[in-house]
């Protein structure tokens, strides 16, 4: 049966390649990204995000089945918080009525494996709190610091987006309502984003002695979407709140025992 997705980040890498599998599968995909998608549309400002939800609900005739919010950024600046943390949750709350009449409603954020390492705290205090000019006010002040603390907005948007992914899944307007919601933690994947950082066989070593991925290494976006098209699939009915991460084993090097 065809099914209606939202994928947001839908124009390169991990969206564009799950757009495509779930294309290739006979389901229907609304994309949204800053250009080049169905639904063009900035998710750093709120007037974008509210935007996009009208969009969709237009191209849908307000009906979905599953919301893959994938969008993001990964330079150490404070657009990156307004993407990764706010413009995900406001594509996860303002896309959920729209789940209502779909049979198997399925919603499922990208995080990655970042989440894992130390945040800056009063940045991920702000996030949790829903305070995004405190956020954004952090950030810029992270983002015109030296380069090791500008590098922490990446990983603790992730782990806030995470975090709100574990505290709300099993409420009522999400498992209540028969929506699982999870997350995906990816490692290293090759995409436009990652490009500058996996250019040279030195440029990946040096990656990968931070991001240790003994199985496979670095792998391509559509191994990301084998997976999303799975937990936002009518096979999935009682993943709750879980983070998935698919990283090639850094997160069983990096946590170890620490999970149990």
């Amino acid at each position: 049966m065809s099914r209606t997705y939202v994928i947001t980040g839908a124009a390169s890498g991990i969206g564009a390649a799950t757009a495509q599998l779930l294309g290739e599968r006979g389901h229907r995909v609304v994309g949204v990204d800053l250009r080049n998608a169905d639904v063009n549309v900035d998710l750093t400002t709120a007037e974008g995000r509210e935007w996009m939800v009208t969009e969709v609900a237009a191209a849908t005739d307000g009906r979905i089945d599953a919301i893959i919010a994938n969008a993001g950024l990964a330079s150490p600046t404070a657009a990156t918080v307004a993407v990764n943390y706010f413009g995900a949750v406001a594509t996860l709350e303002g896309l959920r009525p729209l789940l209502a009449g779909s049979s198997a409603p399925r919603a499922v954020a990208t995080a990655s494996m970042a989440s894992l390492y130390p945040p800056d705290d009063a940045l991920l205090e702000a996030l949790l709190a829903g305070d995004e000019s405190a956020a954004l006010a952090r950030g810029a002040e992270l983002e015109a610091s030296a380069p090791e603390m500008a590098n922490l907005i990446y990983g603790t948007t992730k782990r806030a987006l995470a975090r709100w992914i574990r505290r709300n899944a099993p409420t009522p307007g999400w498992a209540g309502a028969g929506i699982p919601l999870n997350a995906i933690g990816p490692g290293v994947v090759a995409t436009p984003m990652t490009a500058d950082l996996t250019a040279t066989a030195e440029a990946r070593d040096a990656l990968l002695q931070m991001v240790p991925m003994p199985l496979n290494g670095i792998f391509e976006p559509r191994d990301v979407a084998y997976l999303l098209a799975w937990l936002t699939s009518e096979e999935n009915a009682h993943l709750c709140g879980q983070v998935v991460f698919i990283d090639g084993g850094s997160d069983a090097i990096i946590r170890g025992d620490s999970t149990w």
